[in-house]
C-alpha cells in the first residue's frame, strides 16, 4: 500500500466505522491521465449489501470533496471485499493465518516476485508463506498486493 492510501484510509476510516462498518482498506487505480479510480473496501459481521454500499459512498464522496483530497476527476468504488479479501494490513494477515494466499512483491525476492500458498504465520514485520513446498519470510513492506484465494468447493 502506498503512502497516499494510507493518508486516504486515515481520512475515510472515521467515516466508514461511524456508519458501523470495518474499513478493509483503500486502493487508488489510475484508468487514463485525467480520471482515476478509488475503490473502497467495507466490511460487517452480517455483510455488506448494496444499500450499505451506496451509504459509504455517499458519505466518503462527501468528505473527499471537502478535503479535496483527489486531484481532478475521480470514479469512488465502495464494495465488500469478497472471497478474494485483499490484505492491507498486518492484522489482516495476522486474521487469516491457515488460508491460501497470492502475494505480489515491489521487487524480486529469492528469485521471483509473485507468491501462492499458505499463510503460515506473522514474524515481526515478516510474512511467512509457504509456496512450492518451500517457506518464504516476505517483508511486509515489499508486498505490493495480497489476497486470499478462495477455495475451491468440494462436491
Amino acid at each position: 500500500m502506498n503512502l497516499l492510501d494510507n493518508d486516504l484510509q486515515q481520512l475515510l476510516a472515521p467515516v466508514v466505522t461511524a456508519l458501523g462498518y470495518e474499513l478493509v482498506g483503500v486502493e487508488r487505480l489510475m484508468r487514463g491521465a485525467r480520471t482515476e479510480r478509488l475503490r473502497v473496501y467495507i466490511d460487517s459481521p452480517s455483510g455488506i449489501s448494496l444499500s450499505d454500499c451506496e451509504r459509504v459512498s455517499y458519505q466518503a464522496s462527501g468528505v473527499l470533496d471537502v478535503q479535496e483530497s483527489i486531484p481532478g476527476h475521480y470514479t469512488l468504488e465502495v464494495s465488500s471485499p469478497g472471497l478474494d479479501r485483499p490484505l492491507f494490513t498486518l492484522d489482516h494477515f495476522r486474521r487469516f493465518v491457515g488460508y491460501k494466499v497470492k502475494v505480489r512483491l515491489t521487487g524480486p525476492q529469492d528469485g521471483r516476485c509473485h507468491f501462492t500458498g499458505m499463510l503460515q504465520r506473522v514474524q515481526d514485520r515478516n510474512v511467512i508463506v509457504v509456496a512450492d513446498g518451500e517457506e518464504y519470510s516476505l517483508p511486509y513492506e515489499k508486498i505490493n498486493k495480497a489476497h486470499l484465494v478462495p477455495e475451491e468447493p468440494h462436491f
